[in-house]
């Protein structure tokens, strides 16, 4: 008996039947209904955001809390990847070099209009790292030359420093960052007090991944190009999260992994490059002197998958149709919940402001006496809830909490119960 007989025989046939997966042309005509609410009375709109679930394939028997890793892409999306696939294998040197490689241009003018760029500032890229290393490494950087960040940028990008330090001889200075952070003027006064006259590049993280500091990154940007010192923004987890655009950071680079917020195919990214500053930075596989000031060089990493590329549009599509205002209000409406449940029981610390301007969506938490990986593995046994260690070392170490637009609160509402147990029982 093949599977639809199956569950016609159990009389479920219908009720299957009924459950139609999300479109967009659904959320468009859900959001004309709730126009007239505010933010916050959307963020707790349950029939809309249950909506917003369905139009996800997820496994609703395991409580994803990581999105920050690697969130699931909706269905428009895995669709769109299906059919360029298809495309793709038709006649893969006629269709990819002269219909879907050329509709990248389009993509591109997309993705600048939602950072708000201009496009010959916009390169595609396969993630935050491949983005930011491009920059790292293509910097011209001289022996003595010194590059600051925090203990709490990504540990991809500081080992790419450390290599140019044995490489080339430059120096790598971190700093510790307070964890949380209630004054966005003591991170920047940090940064300011460990500039010395060497210093010729900061790198920093726009939200920091390991509990969601939000930075004062025009700021900083700013006391930097006062003084000659390039910056480079880290950020992998703030596109698709929160609203901005590039003239609230004013940095000179700045990458991002689209497979994370914008739920794009897994391994897509961008690069922003300040116009000027294109002819200065080397890209990571060679290009012709022809593209010295092209924001294409950075893209030329040979044959590649062409239909994970492509389809980034449809994530966008995706995003656009339920708004980031809307998205970021319905993030920290999550976040708040659970830990306003678990931020007052004893040994329970919380390693992210509540301050809506200085977090979104992830969240960090510790518990005295517990290690991070303890329990992690604590809540995936006992209650399938998937969250992140995360480490910083000789300062602290926890777990990261990442939810989603497909979280609902009864999930969060069962990691604050986890913890809860965690605190009366232990880790029995």
């Amino acid at each position: 008996m093949d599977r639809r007989n199956f569950i016609n025989k159990l009389g479920m046939g219908a009720a299957v039947a009924s459950i139609k997966p999300t479109s967009i042309t659904d959320i468009i005509k859900a959001n004309q209904k709730i126009h007239h609410q505010t933010l916050e009375d959307v963020a707790k709109n349950e029939d809309y955001w249950r909506m917003i679930r369905n139009a996800y394939t997820i496994d609703k028997n395991q409580i994803n809390l990581n999105s920050g890793s690697v969130s699931p892409a909706p269905r428009v999306v895995q669709e769109a990847m299906k059919q360029y696939l298809t495309i793709v294998n038709m006649s893969p040197s006629l269709w990819v070099d002269d219909f879907l490689i050329p509709q990248r241009e389009t993509l591109r003018k997309r993705l600048a209009a939602m950072f708000g760029c201009d496009p010959e500032e916009m390169a595609i890229t396969r993630n935050t790292s491949e983005s930011l290393q491009i920059i790292q490494l293509g910097m011209n950087l001289q022996a003595g030359d010194e590059v600051l960040t925090t203990t709490q940028d990504y540990p991809r990008m500081l080992t790419t420093w450390r290599q140019r330090e044995r490489r080339d001889g430059i120096v790598l200075k971190t700093f510790p960052i307070p964890t949380p952070c209630e004054n966005p003027d003591e991170l920047y006064d940090l940064f300011v007090k460990n500039i010395t006259p060497k210093t010729k590049v900061i790198l920093f993280c726009h939200i920091s991944y390991t509990a969601g500091q939000i930075f004062p990154v025009k700021k900083i940007c700013q006391m930097a190009r006062e003084r000659g010192i390039e910056t480079i923004v880290d950020g992998a987890h703030a596109f698709a999260h929160f609203p901005y655009k590039y003239e609230d950071l004013q940095c000179d680079y700045y990458g991002t992994s689209l497979h994370k917020w914008l739920n794009a195919p897994f391994g897509s990214g961008f690069l922003f490059v300040r116009k000027d500053k294109i002819p200065g930075i080397w890209p990571l596989m060679a290009a012709p002197s022809s593209q010295d000031d092209n924001i294409r060089k950075f893209e030329a990493i040979g044959t590649h998958p062409v239909a994970n590329r492509n389809a980034i549009g449809e994530a966008i599509s995706f995003n656009e149709s339920i708004g980031i205002d809307r998205k970021a209000a319905r993030l920290r409406y999550l976040k708040n919940r659970w830990v306003e449940q678990v931020k007052d029981l004893p040994g329970v610390n919380i390693l992210t402001s509540l301050n809506p301007e200085l977090s979104c969506a992830i969240g960090g938490v510790n518990i005295d006496g517990v290690g991070a990986n303890d329990l992690t593995a604590f809540l995936e046994k006992n209650y399938r809830i998937h969250v992140r260690p995360r480490f910083v070392p000789n300062e602290w170490e926890g777990i990261r909490v990442t939810p989603n637009v497909f979280t609902t609160p009864e999930e969060v509402d069962l990691l604050a119960r986890g913890i809860e147990r965690v605190i009366k029982k232990g880790l029995k």
